[in-house]
C-alpha cells in the first residue's frame, strides 16, 4: 500500500487582494474534497498574511491526478492576478516517530 503524501501550498496574495484570494481558495474546497484520494485539504491563515493549504493524499498517483485535474485548474484561474507569484508547493512523505498517532500527519 502506498504511503500517504502531505502537501503544503503557500499562497501570497497581492496587497488588497487577500480577501478575494481567500474566497477563491475556499470556493475550491468542496470540489477537491470530492476528489478520489483526498484525505485532507484545509486552508489556514498565517501570521505573515499568507494563506496555506495543508493537504493529505492517499498516494502519489492520486496526488498527481489531483494536480492535473479540473479543480486545480479552476483554482488557478480563480487566483490569477491575485497573487505575488505562483503558490509555493512542497510535497512530503512522513518520517514517523514517537507516538504513532502524534508522530505523523
Amino acid at each position: 500500500m502506498p504511503q500517504p503524501v502531505v502537501v503544503t501550498a503557500v499562497f501570497n496574495p497581492l496587497p488588497g487582494c487577500r480577501d478575494k484570494a481567500k474566497s477563491a481558495i475556499q470556493d475550491a474546497l468542496p470540489d477537491v474534497h470530492a476528489e478520489r484520494g483526498c484525505l485532507l485539504y484545509a486552508l489556514h491563515d498565517a501570521k505573515d498574511g499568507s494563506l496555506i493549504l495543508i493537504e493529505k493524499w492517499e498516494s502519489p498517483d492520486l496526488l498527481d491526478a489531483h494536480a492535473a485535474g479540473e479543480p486545480v485548474a479552476k483554482l488557478n484561474r480563480a487566483v490569477e492576478g491575485l497573487l505575488e507569484a505562483a503558490p509555493t508547493v512542497v510535497t512530503m512523505t512522513s518520517l514517523p516517530g514517537g507516538d504513532g498517532d502524534k508522530g505523523r500527519l
